[in-house]
């Protein structure tokens, strides 16, 4: 994962938007990232994409991750990148640069979430694997995100109320996105006058997109 000069006012964004939770809810909250879901085996994966209420609250799609946020306090959970990822994906940041650039309180590795638990709510994650440990750390069941219970429910009304309208981060994001959008879809009908295939139309937006620096799904806090 790159980390980008824009990411400097990231921490004070985010540490608005636990604030602003915070003054909407009276119990501790953990939000998992998720993982990769698999298509037709187990070693094909789709694109990672971060849960949103995660991207929201920690500004980076981390993978395999959780924050636990308590009176508008933060603490990151996540492993260190193994070597052999490194090898094939490239080198991430370590766990305390990470938290430092989201700016939370603590970071600690994943095994530690469970001492987290005790009456905390959750929003439940799509894909399987994560969907379970939520229940095992929770040691509770954990209903589906589009029918939420008891303090699930609580926090889905606060985070809804929370992000119902976006703030100035968001929308900075939002305008950075328009902008890229118009010049990958200027790039791409450029490219239709010779392409003879549409991966040539699709590789001219994309590599527009790369050239300012934002890949597609670039948009992370809104």
């Amino acid at each position: 994962m790159e980390i980008h000069s824009d990411y400097s006012s990231l921490a004070t964004t985010l540490r608005t938007r636990r604030q602003r939770l915070a003054e909407k809810i009276a119990f501790p909250v953990i939000l998992w990232s998720g993982g990769s879901s698999s298509r037709n085996f187990p070693a094909n994966h789709y694109p990672f994409r971060a849960s949103s209420h995660f991207l929201y609250f920690a500004g980076l799609p981390l993978k395999n991750a959780a924050i636990f946020l308590d009176g508008g306090r933060l603490e990151l959970f996540m492993d260190e990148d193994s070597a052999e990822n490194a090898l094939w994906h490239g080198e991430m940041p370590k766990r305390e640069e990470i938290a430092q650039i989201i700016g939370a309180d603590a970071a600690f590795p994943l095994s530690a979430l469970p001492t987290r638990a005790t009456g905390a709510a959750t929003i439940a994650l799509q894909d399987a694997s994560t969907y379970q440990q939520q229940a095992d750390i929770l040691n509770r069941s954990v209903t589906p995100s589009y029918t939420p219970e008891g303090i699930d429910r609580d926090l889905a009304k606060a985070i809804a109320s929370v992000r119902l309208c976006h703030d100035a981060g968001a929308i900075s994001e939002l305008r950075q996105a328009a902008a890229v959008t118009i010049e990958a879809h200027k790039a791409g009908m450029g490219a239709a006058r010779t392409a003879k295939q549409e991966a040539a139309v699709r590789g001219a937006m994309e590599g527009r997109g790369g050239s300012v620096g934002i890949g597609w799904l670039r948009v992370r806090i809104c």
